[in-house]
């Protein structure tokens, strides 16, 4: 049986896609102890260099898992919660179940 792709399975999927990389996950983590933060403080806090953090923060931005304002010759960024919200929201429902009802594999005496 083929499960059908729900819209908002495919937009978490891209988040989930987004995320799968540490340098990005430490990004999130200087974003939120820094809102604001100028693109250079950036990769400084992150040790790469200017071209892999640029790539970094694109992917990110595409995702709109962050925002970048131009203020002058600088780019701050900030994290998006309504985004991360939806992220959030899902990771909440993956709670496992209350009673042994989960499946379990066939062993040799009860297959």
């Amino acid at each position: 049986m083929k499960i059908s792709e729900a819209p908002e399975d495919v937009r978490i999927a891209e988040l989930a896609k987004a995320l799968a990389h540490p340098a990005r996950v430490r990004i999130l983590r200087l974003l939120l102890a820094t809102p604001g933060c100028i693109g250079g403080d950036i990769v400084g806090a992150v040790g790469l260099a200017q071209s892999t953090v640029s790539e970094h923060l694109r992917i990110l931005k595409a995702a709109g898992i962050i925002s970048g304002e131009i203020d002058g010759p600088r780019v701050c960024y900030a994290l998006s919660p309504d985004t991360l919200q939806l992220l959030a929201a899902f990771i909440a429902t993956l709670t496992p179940p209350d009673s042994d009802a989960c499946c379990q594999p066939a062993t040799k005496e009860t297959a």
